[in-house]
């Protein structure tokens, strides 16, 4: 009986022994991951005005000292994320949320959703790392989720002049000062909703689709960017929600013939953290052969110091990151006679 009790006992040992190594192996093999938001998850529908609970998981990264939440649209440009007595001209960007270890949960908490979102929207959470002496660093994380209000849409208008008139015979052109032949613009729209906040519906990602009564004097283009491709006049459309708004324009802007230029940001790129990135614009073009005028912004990540934004080729230092972070840029390009590009993008991707 005695042996059998033992040889029992050995067994189970054994058993534990290879469970115990197992889960030393699986810790091995398992990926530690950096400073990552877990609440609100990536493409969560969200009401706006709610409080939602923030959540994180600092992963790896040790020294975080608090966490600052802020709240942008898909595709606005990412603004100085703290107060920087230093940056002449810049916007601060509002911070939603600052998150301690002594909240609940840690470096969390309420979050409120913004009252006037609708659309997609990034939710870009920048951790303070403190390094004694050698002062502080930060990590980011960011997601995308979309936010729809809970109230209905009662009317749609434009914010500009009614009716709009676009340029005047005889102007002369210096780089977007004017409006000219083959000019490309956005029409500010906004939406009355039934809670009384008034909401940007301008990009079609809000619901907003548009219409020219004339395809030869405004021609609609994608993302809700409208073109000058003739003088006259047209009426402009726009719907939303079941709603619909129109807006009378004329068009009188000198009739030599522009074909607005191109912008290229360059193929996407990955870059070790330290190292000084330089983003490529050279290969914008002009059909007709103008000198271009570059115009640079991020539009995604923890906000970095780009250098020369007004150039062809800006540059910026690659931060210190735990692990992958994608940083996006968004260039348009205009030409002598004010005709702008349609945007376009890359992403850097910066690696430890």
């Amino acid at each position: 009986m005695r042996r059998e009790t033992y040889s029992v006992k050995r067994e189970a040992l054994g058993r534990n022994c290879c469970l115990f190594v197992f889960a030393i192996c699986l810790a091995a093999t398992s990926p530690v991951h950096a400073f990552k938001i877990t609440e609100p998850a990536v493409g969560t529908k969200l009401t706006a005005g709610q409080s939602v609970t923030a959540h994180v998981d600092l992963g790896k990264d040790s020294g975080i000292v608090l966490v600052r939440y802020y709240w942008y649209g898909e595709q606005d440009d990412t603004l100085v994320e703290q107060d920087d007595t230093t940056a002449m001209g810049s916007i601060v960007a509002p911070v939603a949320l600052i998150g301690l270890s002594s909240h609940h949960p840690p470096f969390g908490g309420p979050l409120l959703v913004p009252k006037d979102g609708v659309g997609p929207m990034r939710l870009l959470a920048v951790a303070e790392i403190s390094r004694g002496r050698l002062g502080t660093r930060s990590v980011f994380d960011e997601i995308l989720v979309r936010v729809e209000p809970a109230a209905s849409l009662t009317a749609i208008d434009f914010e500009t002049d009614k009716p709009l008139h676009l340029g005047r015979a005889g102007q002369s052109s210096a780089f977007g000062h004017v409006d000219s032949m083959g000019k490309i613009f956005e029409l500010p729209v906004v939406g009355e909703f039934a809670d009384g906040v008034t909401r940007r519906i301008s990009a079609p990602a809000t619901g907003t689709n548009y219409h020219s009564s004339s395809e030869k004097v405004i021609k609609v283009l994608a993302d809700g960017l409208l073109q000058i491709v003739g003088n006259g006049k047209t009426t402009v459309t726009v719907t939303n929600r079941g709603k619909q708004a129109a807006i009378e324009v004329t068009v009188q802007v000198n009739e030599e013939p522009n074909e607005p230029p191109v912008a290229d940001a360059g193929p996407n790129k990955s870059v070790k953290a330290g190292s000084k990135v330089k983003l490529n614009g050279l290969k914008s073009r002009d059909p007709e052969g103008e000198a271009l005028y570059y115009a640079w912004s991020q539009v995604r990540g923890s906000k970095i110091a780009l250098l020369d934004p007004d150039n062809a080729e800006p540059s910026f230092l690659a931060p210190t990151v735990s692990e992958k972070r994608t940083y996006r840029f968004k260039l348009r390009v205009t030409d002598k006679k004010g005709a702008d590009s349609v945007p376009a993008f890359v992403d850097v991707t910066v690696e430890p």
